[in-house]
């Protein structure tokens, strides 16, 4: 599954209900169905947190996180030896121009993402609002820290609508700390070796770890936080190079969180080719990790902790300030590319593509790019 799951978390749980629930039945759909919507509502990549849950249960951690290995290997390596061959294009002098489609391609389906996770998670004018103001502070914020402060606001204001969920028995919540100590315990150490070493690999892996930890929902909701940190901040990245990036990773299989192994990867492009390799696979173990520890943790409660209405309420912020950055994204990156006709026809066009048609992500981009060569060449 892992080379053949194209098209981000909605076709790889179609994918994941086909193998493992009629075909192999590891589990029940209602199963199925619980344990993705407990993966939405924690920081980290939905699919790949519901695959490697289902290995948990199945053969208990060891299972899980050769799961996860085997989830992620290919399209890692996929986005990894991208960034070297961009690399290595651009150390001859060539011209990025036959990505001249990919880029604003990138802002289509950014913009495609904020439209699908906007209309499921959007069900109340609390929602829009938080949604709208999420958008303009993180359009007008640019510091990587304004991002989980906006969540946590947004969590709270919907907290204090918990009257309107159902009452449902409370059940004593026995806890086991373990995974959550260890994501706990592995992020204070990244930070700390990070800063005591400046060692550029650690400081990846603290980097990707942390933002990890903070983004709740599917592989759109990854580009606000990257942009942010990587482009803009630390600038390890032009804006054509990450948009470049982001495109290519439309036409991989396996999760869109594998980005993040271009994005490390290019960052430290100047150290070599064997840093780059180590920090692609370094930076893809930082940005999976947490949202496996905090599924492994919370796994183990979830039926008791989801019987508070306050938690179930609080979802409801949380995922409209999510959308809300995504659409933000999407103003951010197009507004590096050039405002013309043609830039904008290929944003609204692929928009619609995505929208009304069922031409696969992958062909879309490859159209893309052959146009651009064409051009190019």
């Amino acid at each position: 599954m892992a080379v053949s799951a194209f098209g981000g978390p909605q076709s790889h749980f179609a994918m994941v209900l086909k193998l493992m629930v009629q075909k192999r039945a590891y589990l029940t759909e209602e199963q199925l169905l619980e344990l993705n919507a407990l993966c939405q509502i924690l920081p980290g990549p939905t699919s790949t947190q519901t695959i490697t849950a289902i290995g948990f249960r199945k053969g208990g951690a060891g299972l899980a996180y050769l799961t996860l290995l085997v989830w992620m290997l290919p399209a890692v390596t996929l986005m990894t030896i991208a960034a070297i061959l961009l690399t290595q294009y651009q150390s001859k002098n060539f011209s990025l121009e036959f990505t001249r489609f990919i880029q604003p391609m990138a802002v289509g389906f950014v913009s495609y993402g904020a439209y699908v996770i906007a209309s499921k998670v959007i069900n109340s004018k609390t929602a829009g609002s938080l949604m709208a103001l999420s958008a303009i502070v993180t359009y007008y914020i640019t510091k990587p820290v304004a991002l989980p402060l906006v969540l946590v606001f947004a969590g709270c204001i919907t907290a204090f609508k918990y009257k309107k969920h159902a009452p449902a028995e409370k059940r004593k919540i026995k806890i086991k700390w373990g995974n959550f100590t260890l994501w706990g315990l592995v992020l204070v150490a990244a930070a700390l070796l990070g800063a005591f070493t400046k060692n550029p690999i650690v400081l990846l892996f603290e980097n990707f770890y942390r933002n990890g930890s903070l983004i709740f929902g599917g592989g759109q909701v990854l580009i606000p936080f990257l942009n942010t940190e990587f482009v803009e901040f630390k600038q390890f990245l032009s804006q054509e190079e990450f948009l470049s990036g982001f495109g290519l990773v439309q036409a991989v299989p396996g999760p869109v969180f594998s980005f993040s192994a271009y994005v490390g990867s290019m960052s430290v492009r100047e150290l070599g080719l064997g840093a780059q390799i180590l920090a692609g696979f370094i930076s893809a173990v930082g940005i999976f990790l947490p949202g496996t520890f905090l599924i492994f943790f919370v796994i183990r409660f979830w039926d008791e902790l989801k019987s508070y209405r306050v938690v179930r309420a609080s979802l409801e912020g949380v995922n409209a300030a999510s959308a809300g950055m995504v659409a933000a994204a999407a103003f951010v990156l197009f507004e590096p590319i050039e405002n013309s006709v043609l830039n904008v026809s290929v944003v609204i066009c692929t928009f619609l593509l995505l929208t009304y048609t069922k031409i696969p992500a992958p062909f879309i981009i490859l159209a893309g790019l052959l146009a651009g060569f064409l051009i190019a060449g």
